[in-house]
């Protein structure tokens, strides 16, 4: 496989994870405002400060973002998202922004989270829609995807629907308590939600068969993805020592 050149920004994170990453695979770097090869695989951290051009012309590309379980520490203020530590996980997807759940591998990974599975809930008063973020809802060509699945929600269940997002002054893990559902494009906060006993609906396509929104009101959550979403998702250390790489070129997901 080939090994992918990882365009880094001037942004702390970016730079840190790329350079980590190329230290791992042994890999080539590459400032974004430099890179004119679209020919070639690419590997870099978010979609702001020209990597998602880049993104968008290469062939093959290796996304990194925050990660599906045990995550780094954040905090959302003030329209902004701080970093506070990066001792958490970072997903790490071959030509996608988030793995679609596929796969069969072993357990070894998941175990290692230390993840409190709840039982699924069998109540809620309301469904949870998790609004995505102005860059994704442009990324995904989606700038009227609430009133559209708001309006499709209510073809499918009388519950009440309760919007939220992550600058939002109640939060997601108070608004859970009492969720019947929780609904998005492609938030991994739905992995939050079934860790917690929530059944989880994406419309994104690549997730879609995670369940299917139709059946929101016969729930049920498929824990086989756990599993293969572990194996998908690194620390730093993991990145920077090659184990990352390793596993992932052997068989990407």
């Amino acid at each position: 496989m080939e090994k992918p050149i990882a365009i880094f920004t001037d942004h702390e994170i970016n730079r840190l994870l790329c350079y980590n990453f190329a230290k791992g695979s042994d890999s080539l770097l590459c400032h974004v405002d430099n890179f004119k090869d679209f020919h070639k695989t690419i590997v870099t951290y978010g979609v702001l400060r020209g990597t998602y051009e880049i993104i968008s012309k290469v062939k093959n590309y290796y996304y990194i973002d925050h990660g599906y379980f045990n995550q780094s520490k954040r905090e959302f203020k003030d329209n902004r998202t701080g970093v506070i530590n990066l001792d958490g996980y970072f997903r790490i997807v071959h030509n996608n922004f988030v793995h679609n759940g596929q796969g069969n591998f072993p357990e070894d990974r998941l175990k290692k989270l230390n993840l409190n599975f709840q039982k699924q809930k069998k109540s809620g008063n309301y469904i949870l829609l998790s609004e995505p973020s102005e860059t994704m809802k442009k990324i995904y060509n989606q700038h009227n995807w609430i009133e559209e699945t708001k309006k499709k929600l209510k073809n499918l269940s009388d519950r009440k629907i309760i919007v939220h997002n992550k600058f939002s002054e109640v939060t997601l893990d108070e608004l859970l308590n009492d969720a019947w559902a929780f609904v998005s494009l492609q938030s991994t906060a739905g992995f939050k939600a079934m860790v917690r006993g929530i059944p989880a609906y994406f419309t994104e396509k690549t997730l879609q068969k995670i369940n299917k929104i139709e059946q929101i009101e016969n729930p049920e959550i498929n824990y086989s993805i756990f599993n293969n979403l572990a194996y998908g998702q690194w620390t730093i250390k993991e990145i920077g020592s090659g184990e990352a790489w390793d596993s992932i070129s052997r068989s990407p997901i």
